[in-house]
């Protein structure tokens, strides 16, 4: 697939701090990472679940490192380098992945935050960082998509305080005067569509209160300048090797090998009250 950012495109993400590119990836491509999350066994194994305050939980598994995978060669196409390296400004490494599985009538909602609210205790000291989320579902209000909040990245990084062990939230008392004065935007999306979006970008979203599931796949990257200084936390810079364009296509339904992503045994919550 042949794709490039167009400056509209560029314009779009830096005034709103996000950009929707509908069908970044084909119904093949979008089959082959489906099965993959469904079936590999080192995704099955390393799955966690992230609790909301209310006990709803939505599954995850995190990895570091783009291998060989199909989901490991998604983080290495052309259009997603490409179009990362444009909105960054500069070459950009893989960061993380993350699968994000709400099911049905069960997944957890998550407490407005920015993703730089947990990175920056990584030891990012830019905001120089992306994350593209790639619909594996469609994505409504009513299976818990995305909420973001409109130019909400110029803000800089807002302090988090702790919400449970599992989440921390961007200040409540800072949220309230947010909200009252920018829009709310809900990430509506067909399976295929990628929704890249600033670390800065203020999200949540609701618990899955539907009989469809939703699954997505974020995939993020760093400017290789603002590597991580944090070495123990795996996050920081390695050589990333692109693939040729079709070569989600051409790996079908491959699965980890098991040492090459460098799964992650628990989730990342920096503690807030430790740190400050």
């Amino acid at each position: 697939m042949s794709f490039q950012l167009s400056a509209q495109q560029q314009a779009a993400y830096h005034a709103d701090g996000f950009v929707t590119i509908k069908g970044l990836f084909d119904p093949e491509e979008v089959t082959a990472l489906n099965r993959a999350m469904e079936q590999d066994p080192a995704i099955r194994d390393h799955m966690l679940i992230r609790a909301d305050q209310e006990g709803f939980g939505t599954k995850i598994a995190l990895w570091n490192r783009a291998g060989d995978s199909v989901y490991g060669l998604a983080a290495r196409l052309p259009r997603m380098i490409d179009a990362s390296e444009r909105l960054i400004g500069e070459p950009v490494y893989h960061y993380q992945s993350k699968l994000t599985a709400k099911e049905p009538r069960e997944g957890g909602a998550w407490e407005w935050h920015q993703d730089y609210g947990y990175w920056y205790y990584n030891g990012c000291l830019r905001p120089d960082m992306l994350s593209c989320m790639i619909a594996l579902d469609r994505t409504t209000p009513e299976n818990g998509c995305l909420k973001v909040v409109r130019g909400s990245h110029k803000m800089g990084r807002i302090d988090h305080v702790p919400l449970t062990d599992k989440q921390n939230e961007a200040d409540p008392k800072r949220m309230e005067e947010i909200l009252a004065r920018h829009e709310v935007v809900d990430v509506l999306l067909e399976p295929g569509d990628g929704f890249f979006f600033h670390c800065n970008t203020l999200h949540r979203s609701d618990r899955n209160t539907s009989d469809q599931r939703r699954w997505t796949l974020l995939i993020c990257y760093n400017a290789i300048t603002n590597d991580a200084f944090v070495k123990n936390d795996d996050r920081s810079y390695v050589p990333l090797d692109r693939v040729e364009d079709d070569a989600v296509r051409k790996a079908g339904v491959r699965f980890s090998d098991g040492a090459q992503e460098h799964f992650a045994s628990k989730p990342y919550v920096p503690n807030l009250r430790k740190v400050s």
